[in-house]
């Protein structure tokens, strides 16, 4: 049986808070220090990957590739900024191809 991990991804300030979870985090700098950390995560048994909303925005293709494979969920979530709507609009995106309609 595999060990699956949680991870997070995004500058320092937004994302060290979450090894009090006991989470892994991965503090980047640039959207390709982020890009060469999700794909390494993904190889590496990650099962969900958390990555700011702000590192997000340059990285569609990267996220795209997993959004249908079982591993790893990537999900974003607002950094230090605070929220750019990405991460809802990908979920309405998800939930009406799940649907069928947008229930949110």
């Amino acid at each position: 049986m595999s060990n699956y991990s949680i991870a997070v991804i995004g500058d320092l300030n937004s994302v060290m808070g979450f090894k009090a979870l006991g989470l892994d985090v991965h503090a980047v700098d640039t959207p390709q220090a982020a890009r060469e950390t999700l794909h390494r995560l993904a190889k590496e048994n990650c099962a969900v990957i958390y990555v700011t909303e702000t590192l997000a925005k340059d990285l569609d293709a990267d996220i795209a590739r997993y959004k249908d494979a079982p591993t790893p969920a990537v999900i974003l979530i607002p950094g230090k900024e605070g929220s750019l709507g990405i991460g809802m609009t990908n979920l309405k995106r998800s939930v009406e191809r799940a649907v069928g309609a947008d229930i949110l």
